[in-house]
């Protein structure tokens, strides 16, 4: 058994893995929680592989020594689809990865045609390859790469308002590749663009439904502490804090946008 005052750690690039961490706080409101934003680094998508396979191991690798936490939970599906089977590999914790979600989206599509928006690094991995023939066959998965939906997510969430031209590019990628007007569903692909799902949703005219991952994320991390001790009948909530790299000076907005999800205080790393 785990010490009860280990910590689950959610790693994402940036604030995109709030939307893992929000669902996480539904079924463990007793957990405490290190959130962790490689700032530092983003945005992940640009980068190449092994750029980022050595980032996310030798961060994980740090935090996993400082913090013993009882899980960790790579909330980034850009990080996950390349570095989650070496991270695995080099750390005795378990690891809950965060991967495109195909297989709910093919269950729910009535048309057989599914949009996915990601960073440019998700949507060319052979895992999104291998989740589309293994869940989605007989459909049709039309790929388009949105970088810019990270840093209009970082922007929302920090108060500011992104340019409307940003969601209808988006919008327009998927839209105007052969049969996308008959796409109906589309899977958000990086955790960071559920933040932006009533923008994405005027972009698409409202004519589709949105699905990611988050849910199922959260249930699988449930399953894996389940039975386990926690330090006290509510939780840590209040010790709860994120460790973020990069600039400090952007921290007291960061702060702010933080403090909504149960995370008090920053840490550097």
């Amino acid at each position: 058994m785990p010490d009860p005052s280990a910590p689950i750690l959610i790693f994402d690039s940036g604030v995109g893995g709030l939307t893992v961490l929000a669902e996480v706080r539904k079924v463990l409101p007793q957990a405490p929680v290190i959130y962790v934003a490689d700032r530092g680094a983003l945005p992940y998508g640009d980068k190449s592989e092994a750029e980022i396979a050595a980032r996310v191991c030798g961060l994980l690798g740090r935090l996993a020594e400082r913090y013993h936490p009882r899980l960790i939970c790579i909330a980034c599906n850009t990080a996950s689809t390349i570095a989650l089977g070496m991270v695995r590999e080099v750390l005795e914790v378990p690891i809950v990865g965060t991967v495109p979600a195909i297989k709910p989206a093919a269950a729910m599509t009535r048309t057989g045609v599914i949009g996915l928006l990601g960073t440019a690094a998700t949507i060319r991995q052979g895992y999104v390859d291998q989740l589309e023939s293994e869940f989605a066959g007989g459909k049709t998965l039309l790929r388009h790469a949105a970088p810019e939906l990270v840093g209009a997510a970082e922007l929302k969430l920090r108060g500011g308002s992104p340019d409307p031209a940003i969601f209808a590019r988006a919008a327009e990628g998927l839209r105007s590749q052969p049969s996308g007007d008959q796409i109906d569903t589309v899977v958000l692909a990086c955790t960071h663009f559920p933040l932006l799902e009533a923008e994405l949703s005027a972009a698409f005219g409202g004519q589709v439904a949105f699905v990611d991952g988050a849910q199922g994320i959260a249930r699988r991390v449930a399953y894996l502490t389940q039975g386990q001790p926690w330090d006290g009948p509510q939780g840590s909530q209040d010790q709860d804090f994120a460790i973020v790299t990069g600039d400090p000076a952007d921290n007291p907005a960061l702060l702010s946008a933080l403090a909504p999800f149960g995370i008090g205080r920053i840490l550097p790393l």
